[in-house]
């Protein structure tokens, strides 16, 4: 397969799981309370925090054939960009006839068509000359297309969803936040951003997906869990990603989540054999998808593809915990 046309995560599970708590031990957990009516209307949130009633999302402002800005979601668990159907039209520009690539999404894989584009971009990250699918998944919403980590090589991608704000700049490092936690990556395939951590006790590869809706672990981990007896009350469920398929799943609350000094707890992860870990060349090792349901309630985040680094600061609010309310 032609690596060009690799993308992975473009969109989460359709499901409502357990909120999760952040912790920087040994400082006490920490919880973001948002969704206040001091929220910004809708265009123009960027960095949107994940709350009792809604998924957050990313967005970056993209400029495509020097038209917009038009709103893109981040995907940083997909390895290309995509258009939608609707940009394509106001773009004006159409595939050739026969001209396609293989979509690799979270539950399968389909063929779509591609269009050329002349040139995309969003801060410091410009891209000329590219072949483009389009595509349409829920977690675009009303987006515009969805920017995944190609050419992200020598920049980083600062979120900070207290102040509601994206930029997407070259590395030069930076002065260290008070409370931040540096944690050391590396790339795999697509130019992902892989983490080592651990579930429970067990040692799990981690992607930190702001692409997918939703945590979901693979088999191998599911496995190796219930082997620990970590396994509790499941829910049988179904998930569904950027393609047609559906994979089965079963959604339990997961032993508590490290990596480096941090610590999350409270996250309902669903389990499945799901496509994109065989893509990733994961499916043999315990492996976790961290979505928008953690990753959207902490302080800020930083991604720095040349350093390989990933950097968060949790919140200063007391926390709680927040209980599922059930599947969609």
């Amino acid at each position: 397969m032609d690596r060009r046309a690799l993308m992975t995560g473009l969109a989460g599970a359709a499901l409502i799981a357990a909120s999760p708590v952040w912790s920087n031990s040994p400082v006490r957990p920490f919880r973001r309370i948002t969704g206040t009516d001091e929220d910004p209307p809708e265009e123009l949130q960027y960095a949107t925090s994940t709350t009792l009633d809604r998924i957050g999302r990313i967005m970056a402002p993209v400029m495509v054939n020097g038209m917009g800005p038009y709103r893109f979601v981040i995907d940083t668990g997909a390895s290309h960009s995509t258009l939608s159907p609707a940009l394509a039209a106001t773009l004006a520009v159409e595939p050739n006839e026969g001209d396609i690539v293989t979509l690799n999404g979270v539950t399968g894989a389909a063929q779509v068509p591609v269009v050329h584009i002349d040139s995309l971009e969003a801060g410091a990250l410009l891209l000329e000359d590219q072949r483009m699918p389009i595509i349409w998944s829920s977690i675009m919403a009303d987006a515009d297309g969805i920017l995944g980590v190609a050419g992200l090589t020598e920049q980083r991608i600062d979120v900070d969803f207290r102040r509601n704000t994206i930029e997407i700049r070259r590395s030069r490092g930076g002065v260290r936040r008070s409370g931040a936690l540096k944690i050391r990556a590396q790339r795999i395939a697509g130019g992902l951003l892989l983490v080592n951590g651990r579930v429970g006790r067990q040692k799990t590869a981690i992607i930190i997906d702001t692409g997918s809706e939703r945590t979901l672990g693979n088999a191998a981990l599911r496995d190796a869990l219930t082997e620990r007896r970590y396994r509790n009350d499941a829910q049988d469920t179904e998930v569904s990603g950027a393609t047609e398929h559906i994979v089965d799943g079963e959604r339990w609350l997961a032993p508590t989540i490290k990596i480096d000094e941090l610590s999350v707890g409270d996250v309902e992860v669903t389990f499945g054999d799901f496509h994109v870990f065989d893509v990733w060349k994961l499916q043999h090792t315990p492996a976790l998808i961290l979505g928008m349901d953690v990753i959207g309630v902490l302080e800020s985040l930083a991604i720095d593809y040349r350093r390989r680094e990933i950097t968060v600061v949790t919140t200063d609010h007391q926390p709680r915990r927040w209980e599922a309310r059930g599947s969609t």
